[in-house]
């Protein structure tokens, strides 16, 4: 199949599979006698793979990994474990992050609870006036 074909069975853009190509997670196709690219049951699979390890937020060199063992004949499984433990810690720290941000969002909102003349608004006024902070460390994986 072409790559248009291979884009729309997943759901996908024909840039997003050529990307895949060029950082090494999808395996470059044979090009066929007008040298079009042409793809196979095996491109399918792991191009699904691929856009369900992305659907979890997996970063590319987490997905490398997993694609590494899959790949190796004689590998296990307990990588796989491994990647989605690290995977599960980096979602912690990211929801911890989110929390502090929505308590700080709520925190501002209470400024001004009706609705005013802006020089009157709390919400302007504290964003206008209050010391930048530096934000607690990021612990994202991207």
């Amino acid at each position: 199949m072409k790559i248009g074909e291979l884009a729309s069975l997943l759901n996908c853009k024909a840039e997003t599979i050529r990307y895949y190509e060029k950082e090494g997670l999808l395996p470059k196709p044979e090009r066929n006698a007008s040298n079009y690219r042409h793809y196979g049951d095996e491109h399918v699979k792991r191009l699904r793979f691929i856009r369900n390890c992305r659907s979890l937020d997996m970063t590319h060199d987490e997905i490398r990994t997993l694609l590494m063992v899959q790949d190796e004949s004689n590998g296990n499984c307990a990588c796989f474990n491994q990647v989605i433990d690290e995977h599960l810690g980096h979602v912690d720290a990211r929801i911890q992050e989110l929390v502090y941000l929505k308590e700080q969002l709520i925190a501002l909102q209470k400024q001004c609870e009706t609705a005013q003349a802006v020089e009157n608004c709390g919400i302007f006024r504290q964003l206008s006036t209050m010391e930048s902070t530096e934000p607690p460390t990021r612990h994202s994986h991207l």
